[in-house]
């Protein structure tokens, strides 16, 4: 042997008694078999009440709160969640309380104006990229760009003024748009670009003046609501990795500096991978110690139907 040393002895080792032992996890935590004719609201119960099976029944009662006492239940989303088919389910949790304000990303326009004007969207953007004509549908790029021209001349933020374009239109489909259905229904909605981003960027109609005019009057109504998440309001980021999350870590800023108490409420993100921003700009930076942030990894087209059923919806 080229070393001295001696391995340890466990002669004298000090045990205690397991039952005098805190746990982590007990029996009473475990998962309930889920009968054939159980509701979702029970089948939800019987999750276990460990990690996320825990948080996620965490997080619904946070939202019953939320909305007995009026305070804002919003929803920050990317694009992704619409053109997975969404739109039926989030409108009825619109119309039901469950959405008090929506905010999208500039994406999240186009697909939903795509929805409402041909019942239709996401392009093969492979093959379209190949000849140029990825991004290049006529009435995308002129009804939008258009509706952001006419919100820059009223003094209207975007998400407004998409709503009302669709809202008032004939478009066939338009039953089925998110921002129209906020018009129709009052809720507040903002739009939040970078610019280069999205298709109808590259029209000729396009102005980079009127979107930052309009895009930015939609930060600052957006941080005048997320003010009003102080002691029970609650904020999903569902489907955005970098856009809202940013936009979200600014408006909270942005209203303690104006001296508007931020505090005590609850945040969740919703997404099929986990990313740096959402998971320090939403979960948990912004609601310090008295509040709560959750991560929920999952495909959209399952967790957010799951979760508005969870709801009673």
């Amino acid at each position: 042997m080229a070393h001295k040393e001696r391995p340890l002895s466990p002669e004298g080792l000090r045990t205690y008694p397991l039952r005098s032992r805190a746990s982590k996890v007990h029996l009473s935590d475990f998962a309930r078999v889920s009968g054939p004719d159980d509701s979702v609201a029970r089948f939800v119960q019987s999750l276990p009440r460990v990690l996320a099976g825990g948080e996620f029944r965490d997080l619904l009662a946070a939202m019953a709160r939320a909305r007995r006492a009026k305070k804002p239940i919003i929803w920050a989303m990317g694009a992704h969640v619409i053109k997975v088919g969404l739109n039926p389910v989030l409108i009825d949790l619109m119309a039901n309380g469950w959405i008090s304000v929506l905010a999208l990303n500039g994406a999240g326009i186009v697909h939903d104006f795509e929805l409402a004007y041909a019942g239709a969207t996401s392009e093969d953007v492979e093959g379209q990229l190949k000849t140029g004509r990825f991004g290049m549908a006529r009435e995308t790029g002129e009804r939008l760009n258009a509706a952001i021209g006419r919100a820059a001349e009223e003094g209207w933020g975007l998400g407004e003024a998409v709503g009302r374009m669709i809202a008032e239109s004939s478009f066939p489909f338009k039953k089925w748009s998110l921002l129209g259905t906020a018009h129709r229904l009052g809720i507040p909605a903002t739009v939040h670009v970078a610019v280069g981003t999205d298709v109808i960027h590259m029209h000729p109609r396009a102005s980079g003046e009127a979107i930052g005019a309009a895009s930015l009057r939609d930060f600052y109504l957006l941080a005048a609501l997320v003010a009003k998440l102080n002691r029970g309001g609650v904020f999903l980021n569902v489907g955005s990795a970098v856009i809202l999350p940013e936009v979200f870590l600014k408006a909270v800023s942005l209203a303690r500096n104006l001296g508007r108490p931020v505090e005590g409420f609850t945040t969740a993100v919703f997404d099929f991978h986990r990313h740096y921003r959402p998971s320090q700009n939403v979960v948990l930076r912004p609601p310090g110690t008295k509040g709560k942030g959750y991560y929920f990894v999952g495909h959209h087209e399952i967790m957010i139907p799951l979760l508005a059923a969870a709801l009673g919806r």
